[in-house]
């Protein structure tokens, strides 16, 4: 059956809601090869809409080059990888064939970002193999509600190559580096015999240095020298107000905090020296990006951000929010952002915050911030949903997900917050005592977004040159802390820093390495395990470079440069692989120096077992 257009989306939800938003809601389900696909009219024309699950195609080395025992790792650099159909992507081939057959027009409807342009390309190739006269077009949108379907299918454009072209060098760079190290790696120990048959040590060219991250800070922590010390707190009435207070030098003997202790006690009168109180602006958080989401889920809800990730690309594709892959934070003046807030005057908690202080306002108070991928909004809410609705189709974590991306959007909008910073600071024979304070003053912004709330110890107002009296002292021992392990939230920060991954992939390389079980995440902590340490340990004593931050970052500015048209997608490839190849050479000279650092965690982690499957080749 003949159709004027075909619209191939990336998912099958963004497929059927063309269908839905072009038909008016009369479309037909049919399948073909299997794979869902929805039929409708427009006018006197058949169309038909199909999603396609992600990427079509793999790069994978040609077959001879995949036996890990009989090819050495070096000749990986010298191979050119081709295409393969992806694993599980056989039938989706087949449909988009079939279909190609019965048009001449398709409309590329993939994500709007750079893998949504690679597989926009996959897709043309895969459909231009049965149907070469096929005209393609590429729909560019950042929403999937009726109006940013109507308006991209008005502003269609030209696939984009540059885009392609960065996530296909990518692609290739990640197999090539990824599957020469991890194959060197496992072999180092396999050959003697400590490695289960089946089980490998991955390398990977994110995954890795977000990994030397963890188990830096991991060293510092445990390399922290605990000091111990003694400080001053006491009790002192200023009027009729008592206020706790403390002398802020740290004495290394129990002996002369306690000597200051009896003078205060001794002297008991003295002075407010001097007391502050100062009002201070506290603004709202700037416009949401991808990165900034799944750092807020991870710390204020307690969601991974890989769960976070997929949480936001399904209330995405039910409409609910907008395309949550972006690094914008600033709103573009085309949004109508009082238009979408008057969606929220109805809410049954935050209904009336809308209408008495955002609405109301005669001119929107907008937070901005600085940052545009030229491509995509910041992520803000489609629509109204309720608690019930959203927990019925998404669960309790789809609800707190989407219930943050409506408050952080009505924040956006919201006035600042005020507090009073406050600080008291008293004399008694010469030593100076000290108490600090926050009042919150207006709650602003955090009347919907309570999650940056400060908890308040607020101080009351004293006069400088009252009297103070010194109610009771006590010497407390304490010590220095160690720094934390790093948080999911703080990885991300350092991860979007140093430039490791996109924010398409960030939350993926943090997930993989809790795969390989190389760190785990316990209460929110990235805690690396004796095989995580190890492969660092054994990778940093030789080269360095292939796990620093810095190195992955120059490579994704390289990268950039090919989506910008600046830089040859082919030079770069070549150029990147002949930088690790030097890498992996002085890895292969210095086995014998490494190979009892990954050995001895290795035999603490795997108990030899039979009968395991062949690992893949990475």
């Amino acid at each position: 059956m003949p159709f004027a257009r075909v619209i191939v989306a990336e998912k099958p939800g963004v497929a059927r809601a063309f269908a839905l938003y072009l038909s008016g809601g009369r479309y037909e389900l049919r399948k073909v090869a299997g794979v869902p696909v929805y039929v409708f009219k427009q006018g006197e024309s058949l169309h038909a809409s199909v999603g396609v699950r992600g990427h079509l195609m793999d790069f994978d080395f040609p077959r001879e080059y995949n036996s890990w025992r009989r090819v050495d790792p070096l000749e990986l650099f010298e191979v050119e990888p081709v295409r393969v159909v992806r694993e599980g992507m056989e039938n989706y081939v087949k449909a988009l064939q079939t279909l190609a057959r019965s048009t001449d027009t398709v409309i590329l409807a993939l994500d709007a970002d750079v893998e949504g342009e690679a597989i926009a390309f996959e897709v043309m190739d895969v459909m231009r193999r049965v149907n070469p006269r096929l005209r393609f077009l590429r729909a560019w949108f950042s929403a999937v509600t009726r109006e940013d379907i109507i308006d991209a299918l008005r502003n269609l454009r030209a696939p984009n190559a540059n885009l392609a072209n960065k996530a296909f060098a990518r692609m290739v760079l990640d197999l090539t580096i990824g599957a020469a190290f991890t194959r060197t790696l496992t072999l180092i120990v396999e050959k003697r015999g400590a490695l289960p048959r089946g089980r490998f040590l991955s390398y990977g060219p994110c995954q890795t240095p977000v990994l030397y991250l963890v188990v830096k800070r991991a060293i510092e922590r445990e390399n922290f020298q605990k000091k111990k010390f003694f400080q001053i707190s006491a009790t002192v009435r200023i009027g009729r107000y008592q206020l706790k207070m403390r002398h802020d030098f740290k004495y290394e003997k129990r002996e002369d905090a306690e000597r200051v202790a009896q003078e205060l006690l001794r002297a008991r009168n003295g002075l407010v020296t001097a007391a502050s109180y100062v009002k201070r602006i506290v603004e709202p958080p700037e416009p949401l990006a991808t990165v900034e989401m799944e750092r807020r889920a991870s710390r204020f809800l307690n969601i991974r951000a890989k769960r976070a990730m997929d949480i936001a690309e399904d209330l995405y594709q039910e409409g609910l929010i907008s395309y949550p892959r972006t690094d914008t934070t600033i709103y573009p003046p085309t949004l109508n952002l009082r238009a979408i807030a008057a969606k929220f005057a109805a809410h049954e908690e935050l209904g009336e915050y809308v209408r008495k202080v955002i609405l109301s306002a005669p001119q929107l108070r907008v937070r901005q911030g600085k940052e545009s991928d030229g491509a995509h909004p910041p992520i803000y809410p489609l629509r109204y949903a309720s608690r019930d609705e959203v927990v019925k189709r998404f669960g309790l974590e789809g609800w707190k997900l989407y219930d943050l991306v409506v408050r952080h959007f009505l924040a956006t909008l919201s006035p600042p917050m005020v507090v009073e910073e406050q600080s008291v600071e008293v004399e008694i024979a010469r030593i100076k005592l000290k108490a600090e304070g926050l009042k919150v003053l207006e709650p602003g912004y955090t009347i919907v977004y309570p999650f940056e709330r400060p908890q308040e110890s607020a101080l009351p107002h004293v006069e400088r040159g009252a009297q103070a009296e010194v109610l009771s002292v006590k010497v407390v021992e304490t010590e220095t802390r160690p720094p934390p392990y790093l948080s999911e939230a703080e990885l991300l920060r350092l991860m979007r820093k140093y430039g490791i991954g996109t924010d398409a992939t960030m939350q993926d390389h943090i997930h993989t390495n809790v795969e390989r079980n190389y760190f785990k995440i316990v209460r929110k902590q990235c805690i690396p395990t004796p095989l995580g340490r190890a492969v660092i340990a054994a990778l940093s004593e030789v080269a360095p470079e292939v796990v620093s931050p810095e190195v992955r970052g120059r490579m994704e500015a390289m990268l950039k440069a090919i989506a910008e048209g600046a830089k040859d997608p082919e030079e770069v490839v070549q150029a990147v692989k002949k930088e690790f190849y030097t890498y992996l050479l002085r890895l292969k000279s210095a086995e014998e120096k490494i190979a009892p650092i990954l050995l001895s965690a290795v035999k603490a982690v795997y108990q030899p077992s039979r009968g395991s499957p062949a690992p893949k080749s990475s």
